[in-house]
């Protein structure tokens, strides 16, 4: 009985539930999204200031969990939810983010995992996420955590797709990263912790507490940088040895 349990509790945190934000308000927006992208069991797959843009996006696009504000313009959050109950689409799990907290009765009859009045608390937001992940997998498996492809990334208020093979190296800039592929670089809003568990494991490296290095882009080493493409990338020295493990263990 107790392994039986133990084992379930591992497969629990070992899933992640691919999320959508959607909130007209950029800052409130932000900060829905870095909540999101530090948290183990959210993959953010993309930002949206309209319910329009997302019920398009959803079209082509399996979504676990959708962040929604309920005060938009042109379409509310409620509208939304019609619509998305009308349709033939998989209706994902819904947390309602909002500063009206008398809207929190209406927001269950739509049967939404959970209401967080704004400002988020953290606690409160890591519960809400406790509770999309046990209702999903109550309901449906929930696949694990896989090898992703690509990452949608917004930068300069565009979304764009990042093959996870085109990323060279990610480096921190405050409460940013910055993102170098063979096609350019991009500073983003995300934290390396968010990267970090995002990406392959084997294939990426935390070489310093400011750089996470693609492997096979690296052409040389020492025992102080990492070079790629003619970049001298530090290397931390409590890190010499897990770089040395981890090429011997790609090669």
């Amino acid at each position: 009985m107790i392994c039986l349990c133990v084992i379930a509790q591992i497969n629990l945190y070992d899933m992640t539930l691919n999320s959508i934000v959607i909130d007209s308000n950029a800052l409130q927006r932000m900060d829905t999204v870095k909540k999101s992208n530090d948290h183990n069991s959210v993959n953010l797959l993309a930002e949206f200031s309209s319910c329009i843009e997302a019920n398009e996006f959803l079209l082509n696009t399996d979504v676990d969990l959708i962040f929604l504000e309920i005060e938009m313009p042109k379409m509310s959050g409620f509208e939304f939810l019609d619509i998305l109950n009308a349709s033939n689409l998989k209706v994902p799990n819904i947390i309602i983010t909002s500063k009206k907290t008398e809207q929190a009765f209406q927001s269950y009859r739509y049967g939404v995992v959970d209401f967080l009045s704004k400002p988020l608390n953290q606690e409160l937001f890591d519960k809400a996420i406790e509770k999309a992940v046990s209702k999903s997998t109550a309901t449906a498996p929930i696949k694990p955590k896989k090898e992703n492809q690509h990452i949608f990334v917004k930068s300069n208020l565009k979304k764009r797709k990042v093959f996870i093979r085109d990323i060279k190296w990610i480096e921190a800039l405050g409460d940013y990263v910055k993102l170098i592929t063979i096609n350019g670089s991009y500073v983003i809003l995300s934290t390396m912790k968010a990267f970090e568990n995002d990406l392959p494991t084997g294939k990426f490296l935390r070489i310093h507490k400011s750089y996470i290095i693609n492997l096979k882009k690296i052409e040389r080493y020492n025992s102080r940088f990492v070079e790629i493409d003619n970049f001298q990338i530090p290397l931390s020295r409590n890190k010499k040895q897990h770089l040395t493990n981890a090429l011997e263990s790609s090669s």
